[in-house]
């Protein structure tokens, strides 16, 4: 158990992998946005690794590998990679069978509206490609979701704490220690860590393995988003004025 000085007023959630159902279809269409372009030697391994940053980061890291010149690695060349990457992703998402959230994924976030807890989602996806899966899941406009931030509206994406700051900003939160972070990858996990979350919790519904995710010093790791709930109801809670009268 972890002590607690405050109540927990937000959770955040990634989305592919996480709360939204993904298998290794973001990195397929990463992998395809390369081999377009020549880089017919990046594995699906290697798009893999770095889901969960932002994508133009993740380009210039991965084509760093693939080229001996690194003056290749223009700006109009990642932009180009990135434009496919968009493009699959947005056709994917609006046309592909079986698109949908995790099966406990509603019931977590009504839970955590019971507890008072707000709901947040972050994602290594530009907004473009978020709206479109907010609309084909029905969370476009649900109350069960209090706001979402993506990589291209702040100015550094995952690892950084920028896109959780910019939630406890919203609800004017200013202890980091009120907040949890919910993800299936690493830089979910380190986000979580920069940003002084009380909890940085790996979920292995995604991308990585347990194993993969220890690696990363996670709070807690959990196989389902409904282990959540038993956790934070183990927390102690600080009384209100109006609960001590």
């Amino acid at each position: 158990m972890y002590p607690m000085e405050k109540n927990i007023k937000l959770a955040v959630f990634d989305m592919a992998g996480t709360t939204i159902k993904d298998k290794n279809n973001v990195a397929d269409a990463f992998q395809k946005a390369f081999i377009k372009h020549g880089f017919g030697k990046v594995s699906l391994e290697e798009a893999q690794e770095k889901m969960g940053y932002p994508k133009p980061i993740a380009i210039r890291e991965i084509v760093a590998k693939h080229v001996n010149d690194q003056s290749m690695i223009t700006d109009e060349l990642v932009s180009e990679i990135h434009s496919d990457f968009v493009n699959n992703m947005i056709e994917f998402y609006r046309n592909a069978p079986g698109i949908s959230y995790m099966d406990d994924a509603e019931e977590v976030f009504k839970e955590l509206h019971a507890m008072g807890i707000k709901v947040g989602l972050d994602t290594g996806f530009s907004r473009d490609i978020t709206d479109v899966i907010l609309q084909r899941v029905g969370w476009k406009e649900t109350p069960l979701i209090d706001i979402t931030v993506c990589s291209d509206e702040v100015e550094k994406g995952r690892p950084h704490p920028d896109m959780i700051q910019v939630m406890m900003d919203k609800f004017k939160i200013t202890d980091p220690k009120e907040v949890i972070k919910i993800g299936d990858t690493e830089v979910d996990i380190n986000q979580g860590h920069n940003s002084g979350c009380l909890w940085s919790i790996g979920v292995t519904t995604g991308a990585f393995t347990k194993e993969e995710l220890l690696k990363h010093n996670p709070t807690h790791i959990i196989n389902s988003l409904k282990e959540i709930l038993p956790l934070l109801k183990k927390l102690p809670r600080k009384e209100s004025v109006k609960e001590k009268q």
